[in-house]
This record gives structure tokens, sequence and C-alpha cells, in this order.
């Protein structure tokens, strides 16, 4: 199934350009930038709740989470010039759910192959899609099971700030939901 998408993905840009090989540069250049992107934002969010945690436990990082989350995924697509965000179908904020029909078809394709890891679609413009499994047992504080990994002032504190709250019932290395990464048009 990856070598089928990275076809398309190539085939997409075949009929945008000349050049094989300019093609290929091309493909290789959006996935290197949208993995670069996505690897700093993942390190910088996990970072920021990390020391949310450490500072005032798992209900100072809801908090922290609800307000900044956005403004950090925002301030980044700014710096790398790509507009970054997160989806899921089990999302926790509603902005963050599969909106597309090719969201819904990439996340398929991840939930289906756990050995994915990523992939570019060169449709109409390039989209980037990564993985993100829950891969810290930190991250069940707030993703877990309500019954036995998040303190009932933490899911009180989640159900308030977030009423339609997907995101519980994960276990370690689920697949929690992907980066996706668009690039400008050109």
């Amino acid at each position: 199934m990856k070598k089928l998408i990275y076809f398309i993905a190539f085939l997409g840009l075949l009929s945008c350009k000349n050049n094989a090989q300019d093609n290929y540069k091309l493909l290789t250049e959006y996935k290197t930038k949208a993995d670069s992107a996505t690897a700093i934002a993942q390190q910088t969010l996990l970072g920021k709740v990390a020391s949310s945690i450490k500072k005032g436990g798992t209900t100072y990082a809801v908090d922290f989470c609800a307000v900044e989350a956005m403004p950090i995924t925002d301030s980044l697509s700014k710096h790398f010039q790509l507009k970054i965000g997160r989806i899921s179908d089990k999302n926790r904020n509603p902005k963050n759910n599969l909106s597309t029909p090719t969201d819904k078809a990439a996340f398929a394709l991840f939930s289906e192959d756990k050995t994915l890891i990523d992939t570019l679609l060169t449709i109409e413009s390039p989209v980037y899609y990564k993985r993100i499994n829950l891969a810290m047992p930190a991250c069940l504080k707030c993703h877990g099971n309500p019954a036995t990994d998040i303190l009932p002032g933490t899911l009180q504190l989640i159900q308030e700030k977030y009423p339609k709250d997907l995101a519980t019932n994960y276990q370690l290395n689920d697949l929690r939901g992907l980066w996706k990464v668009e690039f400008p048009k050109e």
C-alpha cells in the first residue's frame, strides 16, 4: 500500500512537470521539509506538555493544551510556511477532526497498516501525513482509560474544556492521530 501512495504522489507530480528526475527531487524536498516540520512540532508540543505536567500536574497540562496547543502549531506553520495540524478520528479538539475525504482515507490507511509511518499525496497540491502513536505512559494520564488512567480532577477538567471529547481509552502504541501538512499552492 505504501508503494501505491508514493506512486500516486509521483504521478501527480509528473502531470505538473516534464522531467522525472526533477519530479523525484521535488517529491523528496516536500517530504523532507514536512517530516522536519512535524518532528519539531511533535518535540515542541511534547516538551511543553511535559513541562506543564511537571509544573502543575495533569490538570495544569490540560489547561495548557486548551489554550496553547493550537497557537504553537499555528506559529510553527508560519515559521515553516506550511499549514501544520493534527487530525484524528477520536479528536479532543473539534478543529482536529477528519474533515475531508482525503483525511479519512489517509487515516484508514494508517489504521490498517501499522508499519506506515508517513506519506505524501499530491492530488491538487501536496499534503503530507505522518503517524502519531501514543508512545509514552505519561500520555495515558489524559488519553488513557478514564476509570483507571485519568485522575478524576483531570477527567472533570477535560470534560469541561472539551465537552465532545473523544480522545480517551487509548493504550500505549495506539494510533492517536496524524500530523497533516499542507503545502502552499504554487
